[in-house]
């Protein structure tokens, strides 16, 4: 019994040890079960951060090449955009310029179908200037439609705004819904031409294909072709304007180059008529001046007896009166030769010095008699001219003779010359009353004669100093006057140089 229960305490506690060893073996593998779950946890985690950064990098993957594929559209739409807006503007009519969108710009660009509209202000319609990708009958009907919905297709013009397939505007939703009906096509750009004058129009581009997702940057790039076409009928049209103006300013040229050739004759046959009628009236008087100064010279010889003092004193303004007159007649039939060519200026090399010293002596009693000093100032290289000898001394007579009339006592005349570019120029310069501004333009004229105090007091015929214009021009030469009230005038006139 002993042994026994001896058997069975030691089977018990054999059993209760086992069991202790068994809970702790379990335990333990309790332990390894929880330590590989965290484990497993772990690399779970991991996976599924893996798994999220494989789908990031995927994405990116495919953003990326989105990006890349809308860079090179938009970079080969640059570039189709660039030889089209150059193909526009190689032209300045008008009627071409749209006809330059032809179909391949279009592909590059995206697209195959495309019109164009320019508004006729005094039709009050739209006109369609340009299709492609549409056959006529499509395209009359896509006019149709436009013209019958007309105030929304304007107000995109007076808005100026481009509307596509992207636009979100809800104001513009019906009438975006519209579009492709009229237009048949899928996706589609429709953006105003603004040129700054004339008529203003639509440009649309569209597409069938219904996988092609229009962006920002395509609608951006038919905004561009839109305003570049604008500013290609802004030029044309300025260009036809200049051009018309410039073909009626040249038929104006035109004509009035008839009417003043027209003109030119007449007034050259007016001249030639002035001049032979002068020429025959001053040959018609020369006899009865000759006759009447000849009977007068002799009645005052006294060779037909002696003449009371009343009858002298007549006599002598006959021939003084007589002479006056023949000297004019002279001075006309001068003007005329000269106008006419027929006289020759017979041109030697002359001493300027040496007629103005001959000439000053001429006149030395006019001069003594008013105490006027005559000083000449001839150049040493502006001495020698080439010119008509008795021609030229008439030139230095009238000069001299009218500034010494119109010079008072006491003043001064000074003779001088200087070289210029093509010749010689002489000055003939006085302190005497001067000439009115108005009367600059006019002096040289044949029978003028400047209003002053002087010709009022001393008679003249108004011919010297146009007979002294006549014999410069014919030489080849101008003259003007320079001249103020009271600060005296210079005439200056230029003989060229001769070979």
């Amino acid at each position: 019994m002993i042994e026994t229960g001896l058997l069975m305490i030691f089977l018990l506690v054999a059993s209760f040890a086992a069991i202790i060893i068994l809970s702790l073996v379990i335990v333990k593998k309790m332990d390894k079960i929880t330590a590989v779950r965290a484990e497993g946890q772990k690399l779970k985690s991991s996976l599924d951060e893996m798994d999220e950064q494989a789908k990031l990098i995927v994405r990116t993957d495919m953003e990326l090449n989105k990006t890349q594929e809308d860079l090179d559209k938009k970079i080969t739409g640059l570039y189709s955009l660039q030889r089209l807006s150059r193909a526009i503007s190689t032209t300045l009519e008008e009627g071409q310029i749209f006809q330059m969108i032809e179909a391949h710009y279009l592909e590059e660009l995206g697209f195959e179908k495309a019109c164009a509209f320019l508004w006729d202000e005094p039709g009050k319609h739209f006109e369609l200037n340009m299709q492609t990708g549409y056959i006529r009958e499509e395209a009359e009907g896509i006019l149709s439609a436009i013209n019958s919905q007309k105030d929304k297709f304007l107000n995109l013009i007076k808005d100026e705004k481009t509307l596509s397939s992207i636009t979100r505007s809800p104001s513009e939703a019906a009438f975006k819904e519209k579009v492709p009906v009229i237009f048949k096509a899928a996706s589609f750009v429709l953006s105003p031409v603004l040129p700054k004058e004339g008529e203003k129009g639509l440009l649309f581009v569209g597409t069938d294909n219904g996988e092609t997702v229009l962006n920002e940057g395509d609608e951006e790039l038919v905004t561009i072709l839109a305003n570049q076409l604008g500013q290609a009928l802004e030029n044309a049209r300025l260009f036809d304007k200049t051009w018309r103006s410039q073909q009626g300013l040249e038929q104006k040229v035109e004509e009035r180059t008839r009417d003043l050739s027209r003109a030119l004759a007449k007034l050259e046959a007016v001249s030639r008529r002035k001049s032979d009628f002068i020429s025959s009236v001053s040959h018609e008087l020369r006899t009865p001046l000759t006759s009447i100064k000849g009977y007068a010279a002799i009645l005052l010889t006294g060779k037909l007896g002696d003449l009371p003092k009343d009858i002298r004193e007549r006599l002598d303004k006959i021939n003084r009166h007589s002479d006056e007159l023949v000297h004019m007649v002279n001075d006309l039939l001068d003007i005329a030769r000269i106008e006419s060519g027929k006289v020759a200026m017979k041109k030697e090399p002359l001493n300027l010095k040496l007629i103005a010293e001959k000439i000053s002596d001429l006149l030395s009693v006019q001069l003594k008699e008013k105490h006027i000093a005559l000083i000449i100032d001839i150049a040493d290289n502006a001495v020698s001219i080439s010119a008509d000898r008795s021609q030229f001394e008439r030139v230095f007579i009238n000069l001299l003779s009218n500034a010494i009339k119109f010079t008072p006592e006491k003043g001064k005349i000074t003779v001088s010359s200087h070289k210029t570019g093509d010749g010689v120029q002489v000055d003939i310069a006085d302190t005497g009353c001067g000439i009115p501004e108005a009367a600059l333009l006019s002096i040289f004229e044949e029978f003028y004669r400047v209003d002053n105090a002087v010709n009022q007091e001393v008679k003249g015929t108004g011919l010297g100093l146009s007979l002294v214009k006549h014999i410069i021009e014919a030489h080849g030469g101008k003259i003007w006057v320079n001249s103020k009230i009271g600060s005296g005038s210079t005439f200056s006139f230029t003989i060229p140089n001769e070979a």
